[in-house]
């Protein structure tokens, strides 16, 4: 038999591959009635396919003040020293004309209780507004009092603090913790990388989520704090599948905000000289229905679409395009083998285990 027609009847018995070569999956395509649409990447379908996800506060969030530190809010706790200018005062005692008031925590509707002054509204009032009120009704019972008013975290001006992060935990909202990235450097900061970490920050019935770096980078997204938030740090779960004749094969986790095809070829270990074909790289993707019908030029798509990217690093500027095309969350990026693998992997079977050039030479006789 000859070297061809040895070849010819492997060939026909479908030698061992890694998946469908380049021809297999394009005969797929809905133009030759398979079920997705087979797109080569160029420039326009580069742009038209760069979505990444969007993520930062609403303008509710956005437009929030910061709590100043002075202000007296529901569930605070204040402490009060009153001093009495007579010797057997109101509130005084055996230890002098000075009464200490601890632990004097603002009820749920905004009101404290002081001995012979009553039931006084502290809430949105400061402590120097709130020693005036206390001292106005004080003084028309005993002579010249002084009051001081001392403002501490309390329930009411918390956050708590949950994930990735140095040292979760419960925090008061104080001077340098009033916004986000305060709040998280007093916790320690992140402790997953800058660049995947996603911080949300849930309030009520509403949230906001913002990438850590840009909360650092943007101080309009650094918002202000109110008490019961809460912060949920996490690490990016964005991933890939990457199969065929690469580096490695797996489901691999996204280690930038945005990441390229040629980036994650990379992270896979790249293409192998011998047996990857840089003419068929696939992408596959099911496509939203805006970005599908941009990329078809199809209206009248309707829902998600299968598509199939074929990126050419051999073209003029494939490798442009493919440092261009981004790949999204749950992508699947498969390698072709090259036409050359196939006809070595023909060769070796016929001559045994010397390598597959001189297995050419032998047979032919060079």
């Amino acid at each position: 038999m000859s070297l061809v027609a040895a070849i010819g009847l492997l060939t026909a018995c479908q030698l061992p591959k890694a998946g469908p070569n380049k021809n297999e999956i394009l005969a797929g395509s809905v133009e030759k009635g398979g079920n997705a649409f087979v797109v080569e990447v160029d420039d326009r379908v580069a742009q038209a396919t760069s979505a990444i996800p969007a993520y930062g506060f609403s303008s509710a969030f956005r437009s929030a003040h910061s709590l100043t530190a002075d202000t007296v809010r529901p569930g605070d706790i204040l402490g009060m020293t009153i001093w009495e200018n007579v010797d057997d005062g109101l509130l005084s005692g055996e230890t002098g004309a000075a009464t200490v008031l601890e632990q004097v925590q603002v009820d749920s509707e905004g009101f404290i209780f002081v001995p012979y002054a009553g039931r006084i509204r502290a809430a949105g009032n400061t402590p120097e507004q709130l020693r005036q009120l206390i001292t106005n009704k004080l003084q028309d019972q005993t002579p010249d009092p002084q009051v001081e008013v001392r403002r501490t975290a309390g329930n009411g001006s918390t956050v708590s603090l949950t994930g990735e992060i140095g040292a979760p935990g419960v925090y008061a909202i104080e001077q340098p913790s009033r916004t986000l990235a305060g709040m998280l450097s007093q916790a320690g900061g992140v402790s997953v990388g800058s660049d995947i970490a996603l911080v949300t920050l849930i309030r009520g019935n509403d949230r906001g989520t913002v990438w850590y770096d840009d909360l650092i980078l943007n101080p309009r997204q650094d918002v202000a704090l109110r008490g019961g938030d809460r912060i949920l740090v996490e690490a990016d779960s964005r991933s890939y599948i990457a199969l065929g004749a690469t580096g490695g094969q797996s489901r691999v986790a996204f280690d930038t905000q945005d990441l390229s095809a040629l980036e994650a070829l990379a992270q896979v270990g790249g293409l192998q000289s011998l047996s990857s074909d840089p003419t068929g790289i696939f992408v596959l993707r099911k496509e939203r229905q805006d970005i599908a019908r941009k990329v078809m030029g199809r209206p009248e798509l309707q829902g998600d679409q299968r598509m199939v990217y074929l990126l050419n690093l051999t073209a003029p500027n494939g490798l442009f395009i493919a440092r261009d095309f981004v790949i999204r969350d749950d992508d699947t990026i498969y390698v072709t083998e090259a036409p050359y693998a196939q006809w070595s992997k023909s060769i070796s079977l016929i001559a045994g285990g010397l390598t597959p050039v001189a297995n050419v030479a032998t047979l032919t006789g060079g």
